[in-house]
């Protein structure tokens, strides 16, 4: 039993230093051997958990994906607070992870080596609760649901990892309390325009 619980623990610092090195240095920049040296352990350790770095990062994703509590991904009723809520969220869980994805837009990565499909099914599930909304009559029938999505991405995602262009277009980062506020307020009045309902 003691041998499983060391195991155990042995994998979880592998995926922890691993999740580190992969959102620091993107998937191209991190070295197995980086990995290992963070952990504390050797090099072989890791191939006898990880078939290479290609399992390892999607077991790393995989690992901080399940780690994210369910509230956090699961959107509001009301579709005027989602683009507030997924601010909040991107804020205080993924900062690290949406650096990764900033490297993945720079780097060429091998095929599914980033964790698509478990991100996938997320990011889906949120075309699934906009589509299940417009059908509510909550969102509009002219607006596609995936591009709503995206959007919604957009604006919750690009001032939190693109620090140095909103503050030369408004003079402020979202690392400032009253710019976050600020920012929040624009996204629901944004939201209202869009979701507002004719009764």
């Amino acid at each position: 039993m003691g041998e499983i619980r060391d195991a155990e623990r042995t994998r979880k610092k592998i995926l922890q230093a691993a999740k580190k090195e992969f959102f620091e240095r993107g998937y191209h920049g991190t070295r197995i051997e980086s990995i290992a040296k963070r952990a504390g352990v050797k090099k072989q350790l890791i191939y006898h958990y990880f078939k290479g770095k290609d399992d390892l990062i999607n077991q790393t994703i995989a690992d901080f994906v399940s780690a994210v509590p369910t509230e956090n991904l699961t959107l509001p009723t009301n579709p005027v607070d989602i683009a507030e809520f997924r601010l909040e969220v991107n804020l205080n869980n993924l900062r690290d992870f949406l650096k990764f994805t900033a490297w993945e837009a720079v780097e060429e990565l091998p095929h599914n080596v980033n964790g698509e499909e478990i991100r996938s099914k997320v990011l889906q599930s949120y075309n699934a609760d906009m589509k299940s909304k417009q059908e509510m009559g909550l969102v509009p029938k002219e607006l596609d649901p995936a591009l709503i999505t995206l959007m919604m991405s957009s604006l919750t995602i690009y001032p939190l990892l693109y620090d140095n262009v909103t503050r030369l277009i408004t003079g402020h980062t979202l690392e400032e309390p009253e710019f976050q506020e600020k920012w929040a307020q624009f996204l629901r009045q944004i939201s209202e325009r869009i979701f507002e309902r004719e009764d």
